[in-house]
């Protein structure tokens, strides 16, 4: 399959929101691979620029991902405090 470099996305956008509004450890390593891509592809590397486009994909997901668990787990949490708490006051 050819592929030309514009088809290749750096993926840099969902890896800033990612590393801003999710779970900033993961979100980083998403970036450090988005930022391969484009020098990569000025290298000449387009099967190097596709697998660090597909890591930095790969990385903002599970960053999305891994922050929208704790923000779950902590309502949850929250949710159960709060009950347990208010039913000891009475």
């Amino acid at each position: 399959m050819n592929t030309t470099a514009t088809e290749i996305p750096n993926n840099l956008v969902w890896a800033i929101l990612s590393t801003i509004l999710c779970c900033m450890p993961l979100g980083i390593v998403s970036i450090v691979f988005a930022a391969q891509v484009n020098g990569k592809l000025a290298a000449g590397d387009i099967a190097g620029a596709r697998d660090s486009s597909e890591k930095a994909k790969k990385w903002a997901m599970w960053s999305a991902i891994a922050g929208i668990t704790v923000i779950v787990l902590y309502i949850l949490f929250v949710v159960v405090l709060g009950v347990v708490g208010g039913a000891g006051s009475y």
